[in-house]
């Protein structure tokens, strides 16, 4: 668990949200909704599948986060972060590079396999241009001191730093599949 400057890591991670609102628009905005719905060739989740899916989180650790950053000290931030071993831990899990297995969603997290597919790309889009306006105020913030419950154990309580590389790490790792969804039908437009 590495010590980074927090304002190195937020730059790193709104690049990389910007990168998935581009990919969505770029990629799944324009499909026909009966592209966006067809199940993967190997079982899995549709295209519209994986987006509801990753909402389905959105719904849950966008608000924690809004009303954590709400409440932000009036001591200064700290210039650094650092992950704690269990953050480092969820993080190393989700991200596609190190977290190599996979992993049931858990209960309220499954998608419908019927879905209007273009609400839900719109709710993605919405969502991720919410997760940038929270990276933009964290800012101002101390990942370290702000604690975010997590979802399967709401006792749980990451920071703010970790909760946001889990969200963005679990985006990714989605939107990789939903890609190969695509890939797998020869859609891409």
């Amino acid at each position: 668990m590495e010590t980074i400057l927090t304002k190195q890591l937020l730059e790193k991670l709104e690049n990389r949200v910007d990168s998935h609102l581009q990919t969505v628009i770029q990629q799944f905005q324009n499909l026909k909704e009966e592209d966006l719905l067809r199940p993967s060739s190997t079982g899995g989740w549709s295209i519209a599948q994986c987006l509801a899916h990753l909402n389905s989180y959105g719904d849950y650790y966008l608000p924690e986060i809004g009303a954590g950053l709400a409440k932000i000290p009036s001591s200064p931030p700290s210039d650094t972060f650092k992950s704690s071993w269990l953050g480092a831990y969820f993080i190393k899990m989700m991200e596609p590079q190190t977290g190599k297995k996979k992993y049931k969603a858990f209960k309220g997290h499954i998608p419908s396999p019927t879905l209007d597919a273009y609400a839900v790309i719109a709710e993605f889009i919405q969502q991720q241009e919410t997760l940038l306006s929270y990276l933009r105020r964290a800012y101002s913030a101390d990942l370290n001191q702000i604690k975010i419950p997590i979802s399967i154990a709401r006792f749980l309580k990451l920071k703010l730093g970790d909760v946001f590389q889990f969200m963005i790490a679990h985006d990714e790792r989605h939107l990789q599949q939903a890609l190969r969804n695509l890939r797998k039908h020869s859609v891409l437009i």
